[in-house]
């Protein structure tokens, strides 16, 4: 039997050595890329905390105000995000890639490591979002921490990670394009909603985030689907166009049914007689007190909760929404 454990032990170094061989050499140079271990603890300690460490710390402590945090935050990603689209097509998307079939260059042109660099920043940006999560947790808004969004944050960066090391560039990076260009409306959107009331004029198309989000996965599932159509591509990784056609394909179906939850069949209501996160209750003809002062709840059909009087200290008006971290609370 130890001869037996021996040998899987063996068989799975050699596995790992295989695996990290085949690793693109121009990357190696850049953080967190030399093997698996680093990035795969981060995730773990992410998974952690969100899950277990930090509700336990937050148990007796009141909601931390976060606002001028979450707007540096937001908005920084919205640069981040314009930058990362940029030099997607400044290093092949907009220059030499013709939206189909298009092999990952492997030379070490301006522009063949512009394409490395960018795909790294992008894999490194999927680590930054780590933190819509850790503001929840910290701001106690416990209900926007659903299994999709904990599977989002953790299984794309894992992921991305393997893509950046084995395939940084051609057609397998199609859908980190879209996804950064996406996340300039997406966090823009939060960036605005984090300031306070007075930008919600600004915010008339918050119910188009879902959708957006729907389009892209769209987009990303039929720019993979080409390869199945092609008598001959030359993209080195097929592997990753089924992954990423998996990806989009399953992302589709779990905002899909984010969206029928929410928006068609409006489960996503205020349970009557519930407590908010501050402990107060909620009664059944819509008031309830927080933080000492007097609110009107109510549904209205766009599926979001809408307010009159104040909000943990900020005022809204009838017709504003109410927000965590940005996001949408939706009824």
């Amino acid at each position: 039997m130890l001869q037996g454990i021996q040998d899987m032990g063996s068989q799975a170094m050699d596995l790992y050595n295989y695996l990290i061989a085949g690793f693109d050499p121009r990357i190696s140079s850049y953080p967190l890329m030399q093997n698996p271990v680093p990035m795969s603890i981060i995730l773990l300690c992410y998974l952690f905390f969100v899950l277990h460490l930090g509700p336990r710390f937050m148990a007796n402590r009141n909601p931390f105000q976060l606002k001028e945090a979450m707007i540096v935050y937001n908005f920084f990603l919205v640069a981040l995000s314009i930058y990362i689209v940029y030099e997607f097509l400044m290093s092949g998307w907009a220059t030499t890639y013709t939206w189909r079939c298009d092999p990952i260059d492997t030379s070490n042109s301006p522009e063949a490591l512009r394409m490395v660099h960018v795909a790294w920043v992008f894999w490194f940006s999927k680590i930054i979002e780590l933190m819509d999560t850790i503001f929840f947790v910290l701001r106690k808004k416990h209900g926007q921490i659903t299994f999709l969004h904990i599977f989002h944050h953790s299984f794309m960066p894992w992921t991305w990670w393997w893509g950046v090391n084995y395939a940084p560039g051609g057609m397998g990076s199609f859908h980190a394009m879209v996804n950064s260009t996406v996340h300039i409306i997406m966090y823009f959107y939060y960036g605005l909603s984090a300031a306070g009331p007075r930008f919600q004029k600004f915010l008339w198309w918050k119910k188009h985030m879902t959708a957006i989000q729907l389009t892209q996965f769209v987009l990303i599932s039929i720019h993979a689907t080409q390869w199945y159509f092609m008598s001959s591509c030359g993209y080195q990784f097929p592997v990753f166009i089924h992954l990423v056609w998996i990806y989009g394909t399953l992302f589709f179906v779990l905002f899909s049914n984010f969206w029928i939850q929410a928006y068609v069949k409006g489960k996503r209501l205020p349970k009557q007689g519930m407590k908010n996160q501050n402990g107060t209750a909620v009664h059944t003809n819509g008031k309830h007190l927080e933080n000492g002062s007097k609110h009107r709840k109510y549904v209205t059909s766009d599926g979001f909760i809408h307010e009159n009087g104040t909000s943990n200290g900020h005022s809204t008006s009838n017709s504003s929404a109410h927000y965590d971290n940005g996001k949408m609370k939706r009824a």
